[in-house]
């Protein structure tokens, strides 16, 4: 059997196909969603009509039409449509369409590639396209639900043009649902099941805008639906729990471990323990969780309040000993703990300013009174000299200068004063008057 449709695929009878595909939009005008994209007039909307298409991607979370949408553009166009999937086809099936496609360009033919998870592509596998997406021998569309930014080499990226596909609304999802159930030759209209606008509206909000989860929980309940109407107590019991849209290794992770660190770092307990049930729900690795709240209590909190890395260490152990389930409470009191905590970057700021001046400043010699005299040579050379011990000075307090001559006097660390580090500053200060510094 071979891995591609060399045409658009023939309409196939209904029976025994998922109803997401047997109600899969036939023309741009029965597509729901993505207004800003195929409203009246928009750009691409406008390319489709006129079949002046360039080569693109559609980036998007599931279920909100990406497939579709290029079986639409096909169907659209004048050109030999060819669709593969990147889960099964290697880079040698990738050569061989292109090669067959540049033969037809010759001949004055255009062929339009479908690409469903471009994402799964290897870099050689991407590469292949480039040649032929560079000279016009095809219009590539791929679809993803990753970031293209990050899994799209930068070569065919640049060629490309990006739209972004939106989940779909709780209006459209509804709009959706009604239509499966009235439709008397794709949908679920010959049923005669009914359902009550509220018990669609919870269909659509537990689908999290994805269209094919929505009508797959429309599909169970019209089938065990007693008296032909969908009750609250059987969607409860088809729905069982909230779909999560969350993808461990997707773009939905990092958004999630954002919003995670900004609400800690905002100082907003309830927003971050939201975030990061959102994540202990979507199943991510709790060690994963508890690197990150590591590295917050480090880089947000640092000194304004020492023990909140003691906690975070502590935490990590303590999940390390108990487990799931039990050890979820070990995280959502580390996360309480780092939110409530006294703020402050001032370490992670003065180091990024060490780094400039790293970078920026010639790499000078370390000064001589900084220098181990290991041998008498050396002591000779000068090394060590004007070195000033601390713990022979009162309050084991030197004025000795141990920045490179051009840096001399420079400042780095500007504690806060909140927390511990507003005792930190008062300190510093005492040092720096010391010292003649200030």
């Amino acid at each position: 059997m071979s891995l591609f449709e060399s045409a658009l695929p023939v309409e196939e009878e209904t029976q025994g196909r998922p109803l997401a595909d047997r109600m899969r939009p036939r023309t741009l005008d029965e597509f729901m969603g993505q207004e800003h994209l195929l409203g009246p007039g928009k750009p691409l909307r406008v390319q489709i009509e006129r079949d002046q298409l360039s080569s693109m991607l559609l980036w998007g979370p599931p279920g909100v039409g990406k497939t579709t949408l290029a079986r639409l553009i096909a169907r659209a166009g004048r050109s030999e449509f060819v669709s593969f999937s990147a889960v099964l086809s290697s880079i040698k099936d990738v050569k061989a369409v292109m090669a067959d496609a540049r033969r037809a360009h010759k001949s004055g033919m255009r062929t339009l590639v479908f690409v469903d998870e471009i994402h799964r592509f290897n870099k050689a596998q991407q590469d292949a396209f480039l040649p032929y997406v560079e000279r016009g021998d095809v219009i590539l569309i791929g679809a993803t639900t990753e970031n293209p930014s990050f899994e799209v080499i930068s070569a065919l990226l640049s060629r490309c043009q990006v739209h972004i596909l939106r989940a779909l609304t709780i209006e459209e999802l509804v709009g959706i649902l009604k239509a499966a159930l009235q439709d008397q030759e794709r949908g679920l209209g010959s049923a005669g099941v009914s359902a009550s606008n509220d018990l669609l509206k919870r269909i659509a909000l537990f689908s999290n805008g994805d269209a094919r989860a929505a009508l797959k929980t429309l599909e169970s309940a019209v089938a065990s639906a007693p008296d032909n109407a969908i009750t609250e107590e059987l969607l409860a019991a088809v729905l069982e729990r909230k779909l999560v849209r969350y993808d461990k290794s997707g773009e939905e992770h990092f958004n999630l471990v954002s919003a995670l660190h900004k609400s800690i770092r905002s100082s907003d307990p309830d927003a971050a323990l939201y975030w990061l049930d959102r994540m202990l729900e979507g199943g991510e690795d709790r060690i994963y969780i508890l690197r990150r709240l590591v590295r917050m209590s480090f880089e947000d909190i640092g000194l304004a309040d020492p023990r909140a890395l003691e906690q975070a260490v502590a935490a990590l152990e303590a999940f390390r000993l108990i487990g799931e389930p039990e050890g979820d409470l070990v995280l959502a009191q580390l996360t309480v703990y780092l939110a409530m905590a006294p703020k402050s970057d001032a370490v992670y700021r003065a180091l990024s300013s060490v780094k400039q001046d790293v970078q920026n400043t010639v790499a000078e010699p370390v000064p001589m009174q900084l220098r181990n005299a290991s041998t008498r040579a050396m002591k000779q050379w000068g090394y060590g000299e004007g070195y000033q011990h601390a713990h022979q000075f009162e309050d084991a307090v030197t004025n000795m200068e141990c920045l490179p001559e051009s840096l001399k006097g420079r400042r780095y660390y500007h504690p806060t004063e909140r927390g511990v580090e507003k005792r930190i500053s008062e300190r510093l200060r005492e040092l720096l008057r010391d010292k003649g510094r200030e």
